[in-house]
């Protein structure tokens, strides 16, 4: 009956209602899982080992960051993100469920094969990349230590970069945006789909709950070990501002002068803090969007569950 229970998904919810759960599920991770995002940042910005005022470890971050800046400095630049991630997250769950019902009816498949899943997250990941650039980029502004005098917040950020750099610059990173989002998407999604076809499902509440808190960590640890690199080269390119030397343009161009210059572990810079938050939060989402999901098919809907 499990294995029957299984191919029989649940009908996905109207659009409206795919979005609100997104939505909840986005806001829940960010909120208890951005101090590792901060971090994240400063490690990718930094060339080399960064000097006396470097970072060499995650410890050692949280450590500077809050002896020499202070400890609102780990939720510096949070408001970009704040506003962003209902639609962002939301956009992620109800474009993936959307492209999933379109490739069904498009390739005639009425089980989510693990293939699908990795399509329908790809499409998803590029569809999210242009909703989040501009404030990807405001954050990663807030974020930079060396910008610490040069903004008083988000939206003197905002204002400064389209004074000084044109509102075409809110897109700057938009090709290495598309890169991140893409791979992590498609590895996060079929990920999961092939963790849920390996574990069985439970027989109570609770044991869903930790298959999906499962399914979704591995998911957004694998989605992590793939997208970091992309996400090294877009931090860098949206921290070039207007009148100061391009050195980072495309992504996989920024790729290979990162891999010359710095080596291949520099590709991967930050992804300690990075897996930390997307491991957990990925995870974090998935049973947070499924919950809100059922809370709605049961007491909005009157489904049974």
């Amino acid at each position: 009956m499990s294995a029957i229970k299984e191919k029989q998904a649940p009908k996905p919810l109207p659009f409206q209602w795919q979005f609100l759960a997104g939505a909840v599920a986005g806001v829940s991770e960010i909120l208890t899982m951005y101090p590792l995002d901060v971090v994240k940042t400063r490690f990718q910005l930094q060339v080399g080992t960064g000097g006396a005022d470097g970072y060499s470890s995650i410890g050692d971050c949280f450590k500077k960051i809050i002896k020499n800046e202070g400890f609102g400095t780990l939720y510096r630049g949070i408001i970009p993100p704040i506003m962003v991630e209902a639609p962002k997250r939301a956009t992620k769950f109800a474009a993936n469920e959307q492209y999933t019902i379109l490739y069904r009816n498009i390739l005639g498949q009425d089980v989510n094969k693990q293939a699908l899943s990795i399509l329908t997250g790809v499409s998803a990941g590029i569809t999210e990349s242009f909703l989040v650039v501009p404030f990807e980029l405001v954050k990663i502004r807030l974020q930079d230590k060396a910008n610490a005098g040069k903004y008083t917040g988000s939206v003197d950020a905002l204002t400064k970069i389209v004074r000084q750099e044109g509102p075409l610059a809110l897109y700057n990173g938009l090709e290495a945006t598309v890169w991140r989002h893409a791979m992590w998407n498609g590895g996060y999604f079929g990920c999961i789909q092939g963790v849920r076809n390996a574990i069985p499902e439970a027989d109570t509440s609770n044991g869903n709950l930790a298959r999906n808190f499962i399914a979704g960590a591995i998911g957004g640890t694998f989605a992590t070990m793939l997208n970091t690199p992309f996400d090294v080269v877009k931090t860098r390119i949206q921290n070039q501002a207007k009148g100061t030397v391009h050195k980072y343009n495309w992504t996989l161009p920024g790729v290979a002068i990162v891999y010359r210059e710095e080596g291949f572990r520099a590709l991967y810079k930050g992804f300690v803090p990075k897996v930390l938050r997307l491991g957990p939060g990925g995870g974090i989402l998935l049973v947070v969007f499924d919950t809100v999901s059922n809370l709605i098919r049961k007491h909005v809907l009157l489904e049974n569950v």
